[in-house]
């Protein structure tokens, strides 16, 4: 045997992906088999409806009032409660991980069709 040393290579293909506002490492395959829960998009229907209950609980009057008490823009939260206009198959899909890969948060604060069979057609093309 010889007394050199010597060097193993071992190469695996990988994907850098947007994850939930990270960068997270993809090996092939790895999709097709685990959710790709977007945690950014998960808060934000979270928030969506949790903003929607107190408005129609009447702790805020209005989406004024709700923003100053989050501290957060009035805009902001106006797109946001939009996410609670989205068809239930799609709030479960994004709860799911199983959203299409374009379905992103900046992606949901654009207009989206107000029909759920409308965003349906839209939102998973």
């Amino acid at each position: 045997m010889s007394e050199a040393p010597q060097t193993l290579t071992v190469v695996i293909p990988l994907q850098v992906k947007p994850r939930g506002g990270r960068k997270a490492m993809v090996t092939p395959g790895v999709l097709a088999l685990e959710h790709r829960q977007d945690i950014a998009l998960i808060k934000a229907v979270a928030r969506a409806f949790r903003w929607r209950r107190m408005l129609e609980s009447g702790r805020f009057a209005t989406i004024n009032e709700l923003a100053a008490a989050e501290k957060i823009n009035a805009s902001y939260v106006s797109r946001v409660l939009r996410l609670t206009l989205l068809a239930p198959d799609i709030v479960e899909a994004i709860l799911d991980g199983r959203q299409p890969e374009g379905m992103t948060l900046p992606a949901l604060m654009e207009p989206f069709p107000a029909e759920w069979e409308g965003q349906r057609l839209d939102l998973y093309i």
